[in-house]
Parts: C-alpha cells; sequence; structure tokens
C-alpha cells in the first residue's frame, strides 16, 4: 500500500478533482460545488510537497480544502480515485464526457445538449447541429449553433496535443499572411508549455482581408482574436492566460474597481473602458510590475507583482554553453569539429560531449581525448569531454569508476528497464547520485512526448536527494521531450538543487533548442544562478572538480 501511495502524484489527486467538478457541471449540480473541486484542484496542484504523504487534518489547513475533500484526498492517495468520483463516471456516458474537447461546448452547455436533446456522442452532436436543433436551447441561436458544428469538425481531425515544433510548422504558414509586428502567438505556447492543445493569436491584421488565407490552416485548431492597437494589452493578457492566472488578475482589477476583459478594463461604476496598447501598461495601470508570461500559472507571481519583488528570470543570453551533446561516435550526426563550430556561432564557451557509454568502448574515448585537444587550439568555444553514462537496470552504471572519473563531466541517464516499479527506478537513481563522478541526471523521467510516457519515479526523493549530495538535475530541452516538467523544477529551485539545460543535440541544428529549455526554466522560476551552465568555464570547472 506505501508502494501505491508514492506513486500518485499532486497532478493525477488534482486531475481527478478537477473530473470531479467537471462531471458534477454536466451533471448540473450547484455551481459552490463544483467550485469547491475547482479551488482544491489548483491548491493541490501548486503545492511543492507531495498531498498523499498527508494526514486528513493537514490537508484541511490548506487554504480552499475542507474535511470532505481531505478525505476523497486521502482516499485517492490509498486507491487511486475516490468512491464518489466513480459513482458519478458510471452516470454519465463516457462518449459524453469526451464532447467537452469541441470548442464552444463547456460543462454547462454539455448538461443542457445532454438532458435536453439526449446528445452523448460526436455523431448525435453533429446530426442534431446539421437538422438546426441546437438553436432551439435556451441561450442558444444560429450562431452558437455553427461555432459548435466547426467544432465538432475541427474535434474529428485535431490531435490531442502538439508540441513545441508542431505548432512552429504551423506558425510558419501564419507568417505568410500575418507580417512580423502584426501578431503573437499566445495561449499555452507563450507561456512555454512542453505541449500545447490550441494554437491562439492575437493579431492587428484585418479580420476580411485573412480570412481567405485562414481557411487553408483550418485543421490546425488555430484560434485567431483581430482586435486594435490600442487594445492589444489586454487582449493579449486574455488570451494568453493561465486560467487560473486570469481569475486571481480579475480578482485584483476587480478591487480596484474594473472588470478585466479583452477589450480593456471597464470600470464598474460607470462602465467606462480604459484601453492599453501594451500589456506593461495594464500592469502598470493595476500597479503592478510586469508579470513574464511563462510564470503566470497563479504560482504566487501576482503577489510579488504587487510587491514590485518578483524574480529574475534566466534569459538565453545567460547561457554560455550546452552541456548534452551525441556525436558520429554514438548515435550522433555531427562530428566534433561541427559541434565546436556550432558553438563558435551561437558564442559559447563550452560543450561538452556526453556520447553515451553503451556505444562508446573506453578507449574510443582516450581518441576524443586527444581530437578534442587539438581542435579546442582551432576554436573559441572549448570542448569539455564528457559521457552520458546508462544507469543499467540493475543499478550500477555504463562505465567502471576509473573511466568515470577521467571525464570532465558525466550525466548519468536511464535508458531501460522502464517498467520497473518506482521504487526500484527511484532508487537506481538515488544510487547514480551517491556515485562521486556523476555531475547530472539527465531526463528525469525518460518521457518522449506523444510516444513514451515517463517511467515510475519519484522526484521529490530524487529532488531531496540530489540536494543532499550536490548533483544537478537535467532539464533536457530536446522539444521531444521537455523533461523536467516546471513544477519539479520550481521545486529543485526551492531546495538549492542545480539545473543543467542541456539540449541533447544529435546535429548542428539542435542546439537551437536551447531556448525551449529556458522557457521551461522560467517556468519554474529559475534565476541565471539556478542554472549550471550560464556559468563561464572556469567557474564551471570549479563545480565539477
Amino acid at each position: 500500500m506505501m508502494g501505491q501511495k508514492k506513486e500518485i502524484t499532486n497532478r493525477e489527486i488534482a486531475d481527478r478533482l478537477s473530473t470531479m467538478a467537471r462531471l458534477l457541471e454536466i451533471a448540473g449540480e450547484d455551481r459552490h460545488k463544483v467550485q469547491a473541486y475547482e479551488r482544491a484542484a489548483r491548491r493541490i496542484e501548486h503545492l511543492s510537497f507531495p498531498a498523499a504523504g498527508c494526514s486528513e487534518e493537514e490537508l484541511t489547513r490548506i487554504p480552499g480544502i475542507g474535511v470532505r475533500i481531505a478525505g476523497q484526498i486521502r482516499e485517492i492517495a490509498v486507491t487511486g480515485t475516490f468512491a464518489e468520483l466513480e459513482t458519478l463516471r458510471t452516470a454519465i456516458p463516457g462518449s459524453l464526457i469526451e464532447l467537452l474537447g469541441v470548442a464552444g461546448v463547456g460543462p454547462r452547455t454539455l448538461h443542457l445538449l445532454w438532458k435536453r436533446l439526449g446528445i452523448e456522442t460526436i455523431d448525435d452532436l453533429e446530426r442534431a447541429a446539421k437538422a438546426r436543433r441546437l438553436r432551439t436551447l435556451p441561450g442558444f441561436g444560429a450562431k452558437k449553433e455553427e461555432t459548435i458544428a466547426k467544432g465538432a469538425r475541427q474535434f474529428r481531425r485535431r490531435p490531442d496535443t502538439m508540441t513545441r515544433p508542431q505548432v512552429e510548422a504551423v506558425l510558419a504558414n501564419l507568417r505568410a499572411f500575418l507580417p512580423e509586428g502584426e501578431y503573437t502567438v499566445t495561449g499555452s505556447y507563450r507561456r512555454g508549455a512542453a505541449t500545447i492543445d490550441e494554437i491562439e493569436v492575437v493579431t492587428i491584421a484585418d479580420k476580411a482581408a485573412v480570412a481567405e488565407s485562414l481557411a487553408t490552416i483550418d485543421g490546425a485548431h488555430l484560434n485567431l482574436r483581430f482586435t486594435d492597437p490600442a487594445r492589444y494589452g489586454t487582449a493579449l493578457l486574455c488570451s494568453t492566460g493561465s486560467a487560473n492566472f486570469l481569475e486571481k488578475l480579475a480578482d485584483v482589477a476587480r478591487k480596484k474597481g474594473y472588470r478585466l476583459t479583452p477589450d480593456g478594463l471597464s470600470s464598474i461604476s460607470d462602465g467606462r473602458v480604459h484601453t492599453f496598447a501594451s500589456e506593461e501598461e495594464v500592469f502598470s495601470f493595476l500597479g503592478m510590475a510586469p508579470i513574464p508570461p511563462e510564470l503566470r500559472e497563479d504560482r504566487g507571481e501576482i503577489e510579488l507583482a504587487q510587491r514590485l519583488t518578483l524574480p529574475d528570470l534566466v534569459d538565453i543570453h545567460d547561457v554560455r554553453g550546452d552541456l548534452h551533446a551525441h556525436t558520429v561516435a554514438s548515435d550522433g550526426r555531427q562530428s566534433l569539429e561541427e559541434v565546436a563550430e556550432a558553438g563558435d556561432t551561437r558564442g559559447y564557451e563550452y560543450i561538452v560531449i556526453t556520447d553515451h557509454s553503451s556505444r562508446v568502448r573506453p578507449e574510443t574515448l582516450l581518441k576524443q581525448r586527444d581530437a578534442i585537444d587539438k581542435i579546442n587550439q582551432r576554436h573559441t568555444c572549448q570542448l569539455l569531454l564528457g559521457s552520458e553514462v546508462d544507469i543499467r537496470s540493475d543499478g550500477t552504471l555504463g562505465y567502471p569508476n576509473r573511466i568515470l572519473a577521467d571525464l570532465d563531466l558525466v550525466i548519468a541517464s536511464i535508458h531501460s528497464g522502464f517498467g520497473q516499479n518506482q521504487d526500484i527506478v527511484t532508487r537506481r537513481v538515488l544510487s547514480a547520485m551517491e556515485n562521486e563522478h556523476v555531475d547530472i541526471i539527465g531526463h528525469p523521467t525518460g518521457r518522449l512526448l506523444g510516444k513514451r510516457p515517463a517511467y515510475a519515479v519519484d522526484l521529490f526523493r530524487v529532488i531531496d536527494h540530489a540536494a543532499e549530495t550536490g548533483t544537478a538535475l537535467e532539464i533536457n530541452a530536446s522539444p521531444h521531450r521537455l523533461d523536467l516538467e516546471d513544477i519539479y523544477i520550481w521545486h529543485a529551485k526551492k531546495k538549492g538543487v542545480k539545473l543543467a539545460v542541456g539540449t541533447d543535440a544529435h546535429r548542428t541544428g539542435e542546439f537551437e533548442n536551447m531556448r525551449y529549455g529556458i522557457a521551461l526554466a522560467r517556468r519554474g522560476w529559475c534565476a541565471p544562478n539556478d542554472i549550471l551552465n550560464t556559468l563561464p568555464l572556469s567557474s564551471l570547472q570549479e563545480w565539477l572538480s
């Protein structure tokens, strides 16, 4: 039973509570009850400690969590769910819940569609829209019916989520008819999230002028908001989100006598609308410091902005090198010379060569060392000899200590045994950190976005042990990994653990992916001194020694 508790993360608990809120709303339950679960979900997801380890009494001390929900959280920690949620699941068809993914269909709308029209599937919804039955519902009309019909068509062909490169492929088409300076990509993409549900864009372009071009990328689940330059500030704010952040910001505005809308701040007393050309103007009007998009998740950033004490976040220009790169010696497609040239181009002081221990024999490492010494004489960017060493299924490392001791930097990573239980996987990582030669734990959850889920690992134990051993944790900047999640970066930073942003580059073009890792670091509230590769070369070598 204890092992099961460790497998339940805060995010999983929050997901159960959020699901309960949605199901209650679909069932037509009281709004106050729905809001109680929504508040509890937000609180749990943003905790810096595991809720599964708390007693009911400890849980009730968390603002927004009452006795009833505390008991249900304990039930989730033990069983993975709670009885009331499962009872409600059986009462609501699963095909109906899937319709929440249709644009224009929220839980309250879904309640009406289900109870008034008997709609339970996407086929039911499309047939009802085609027969013009949706407009007969209270609060509906022809326009809302068409919005839902279009959402249903998009729902059939949209992916669950998109990676950042997938989004950028769509944006490449967008640039053809929305020139630079006329639009901003907003939503979770602007906030630096690893995956994106919907591409959201705010533009000052003329809608009629681009309507025909829009049709060519309709299948990409693109949401454009048209505005004018004078209202650009609040349009950006409201489109960037997140929902929790906007809810809290709206409370700030309300206390000052205004309603926050995409068109501006509307005076509650006389309806006058104050418009803003930039987000900075909005924040200033509300007496706040500008909040970077990556921080807009309601994790305390609004309170700090009101006190003008926001953290100084790391920036891509703070990066002095890359700590994770592969060459043709293992599975890379770039030579040592090409890596050094790429480093010179980017203005880096150093790049660490970290070919896989499973593919590079010890004698090959000696040849790499000699080649690096010669290359370093010709380049400003200095190459360091490292390795990405396997943490094997039995917990041993891919090289013996005598080999590891001769390397400039060692990344230890799991590449096998993904199906082992959480305690075994976690112990493998903890054991690697106890080796004096291991400097960084690579891609700590092993996930591949859209292809392979994270292996079972207790990241809170890993972070605590990293703090004890002085081991850095990698923020793997490959857009197919983006591993760690921001909430764990935030927790590691609080514990004083160094983070190492590495691109895991196998080709020279992949060094550009550093920007993705830095965006994640910013989401985790990291300052320059939290990131290992913001150090100059001499300081990095001192840290490694």
